[in-house]
């Protein structure tokens, strides 16, 4: 009697995020026409494209601004539905925009709790915020603030890119967007920036980076995620790519012949995880 010899089974989690064929509408305008993405945990997954290839819809997407039209997502390897902030906030995902949404006129402390302000009876408990913020700071090894109470009007590009981060990841979250992180900043506050984005990583979140900048990408991104035109063209592992593969992609949505093995989707397996 002969054995039929099993593969061993994937202990692989799964993906933190994955959306699979995901389609948006606003009326006649087709935005996404069928988008791919997976990010998983312990890794920057960069997600570009030219403008209008539909990244900032994607990002919407999956922050409940919009609701997907079509397709599916899954956290954490569940189905899920996202249909407004809260439901993107309570999966654990945090999004960080281009405008940071810091009030100038406050401190580090009140701008990491804004809205979400820890209270002892009617006062707030400014001494457990500011325990909490000190300790977040200190874990993302941030070291380049003054005080945690000084006014975010006198921080640099660099630092308020840092506050709106760790405010990101002060909810435990476990998905941290950021929209452009380094488009206004300088070369030493890039870097501070893009370290920062790697210990996020570092520290088991898994990060999706929207930018235009190629040496970002290439400097912290474990994978690269190309929309064209409203679809995917290709999620590729950095390593395995070049710039020139990734800019092919971006400008033509396609690669040649020759290429074509290092742009490979990422592939759903029987059992419904998927590898990169």
């Amino acid at each position: 009697m002969t054995k039929t010899a099993h593969s061993a089974p994937d202990l692989a989690p799964p993906p933190t995020l994955e959306v699979r064929g995901g389609r948006k509408n606003f009326g006649a305008v087709h935005a996404l026409r069928g988008v791919d993405l997976v990010a998983r945990a312990g890794e920057v997954t960069a997600l570009v494209g030219d403008n209008g290839a539909g990244k900032s819809t994607m990002i919407k997407c999956v922050a409940g601004i919009h609701a997907f039209d079509a397709g599916e997502v899954l956290f954490e390897g569940e189905q899920t539905h996202i249909s407004s902030p809260a439901d993107s906030s309570a999966l654990g995902i945090e999004v960080v925009y281009q405008d940071l949404a810091l009030c100038d006129n406050l401190d580090i402390v009140h701008n990491m709790f804004l809205g979400r302000e820890l209270k002892k009876g009617f006062r707030l408990d400014e001494s457990a915020m500011e325990t909490r913020a000190a300790e977040v700071l200190a874990s993302l090894s941030v070291r380049t603030v003054r005080s945690i109470r000084q006014h975010v009007a006198s921080l640099s590009g660099g630092q308020r890119q840092t506050v709106a981060i760790a405010r990101a990841v002060l909810w435990n979250s476990k998905l941290v967007i950021l929209d452009e992180p380094t488009a206004a900043l300088g070369v030493a506050q890039t870097e501070q920036v893009l370290q920062l984005v790697r210990r996020l990583a570092d520290a088991g979140l898994a990060v999706v980076l929207v930018s235009h900048n190629m040496n970002d990408v290439f400097e912290v991104a474990d994978a690269i995620n190309v929309l064209y035109l409203g679809q995917t063209a290709a999620q590729v592992r950095t390593r395995e790519t070049s710039r020139s593969e990734v800019i092919e992609l971006i400008t033509s949505g396609s690669l040649p012949a020759g290429a074509a093995a290092a742009a490979t989707l990422s592939t759903t397996n029987a059992n419904g995880s998927t590898t990169a």
